[in-house]
């Protein structure tokens, strides 16, 4: 892949984590897009959420206009476009876009991914889509796939204590849709992430028969007042299920 140096051009947040114009220009699109499509919802977007009032509504957008933001500047291929529709702080629709890798995840009532090389001109067609769907995880031997960026020493703890030592690094929220298709089992974070970060993805697998609670089996949710999610774990299917 080969990436503009003019766009990877990077600054830091307050956190110390990167954002570059890539990112800006991305958000800007985006909302103008969902504003002239969606006006009534609310918008919320990893670079206007530290500026922008919380959201108090039971239906809004999540957006994050570039996951994996360290991939991008790396020169990888796994940076996506995330968007998803909340309702009652569950994620019922998304939409993962990965650009480099012309792979699109869309989830709702069913999930669905299509090769964009196969478009004419730029248009989406729903007849080249096809379904996918989590597979039924082994009794032994589950396929894990763990952060490429973030693979802490909490993650590589539980999964020795589950016996999981079959690993897929993978970046940004595509690490849920391989999931959803089918491709590993489970996804542990034992690590802070945002809910734009995960929201799309979420809504990607679970329309794929799959599942995200937290470590007491509780569903993700979303809509929190900082929009930061705890430890989670993204299934296919439990083995045992």
């Amino acid at each position: 892949m080969t990436v503009r140096t003019d766009i990877c051009r990077t600054d830091y947040k307050a956190d110390g984590s990167p954002v570059t114009v890539a990112d800006l220009a991305a958000d800007e699109v985006i909302r103008a897009r969902l504003k002239r499509s969606l006006p009534e919802l609310p918008v919320v977007t990893e670079e206007t959420s530290a500026t922008a009032p919380p959201v108090c509504a039971d239906r809004f957008i999540l957006v994050d206009p570039l996951d994996g933001t360290k991939e991008f500047i790396q020169g990888r291929s796994e940076f996506t476009v995330n968007i998803a529709l909340i309702e009652d702080g569950t994620p019922v629709a998304g939409a993962v876009y990965a650009p480099a890798l012309h792979q699109l995840y869309v989830g709702g009532r069913n999930a669905y991914k299509l090769d964009t090389r196969t478009t004419s001109g730029g248009e989406l067609s729903f007849s080249k889509m096809h379904s996918i769907k989590v597979r039924k995880a082994p009794a032994q031997g589950c396929r894990a796939v763990v952060s490429r960026s973030h693979l802490d020493t909490a993650t590589k703890q539980w999964l020795e204590r589950h016996g999981i030592s079959d690993l897929a690094p993978s970046g940004s929220s595509l690490k849920f849709c391989v999931i959803a298709e089918g491709e590993a089992d489970v996804y542990p974070r034992l690590g802070p992430t945002m809910e734009w970060d995960t929201a799309a993805g979420h809504a990607v697998l679970l329309a794929a028969g799959g599942t995200v609670t937290d470590l007491n089996g509780c569903p993700l949710r979303y809509g929190k007042p900082d929009y930061r999610n705890g430890d989670f774990l993204a299934w296919g299917t439990p083995p045992g299920s």
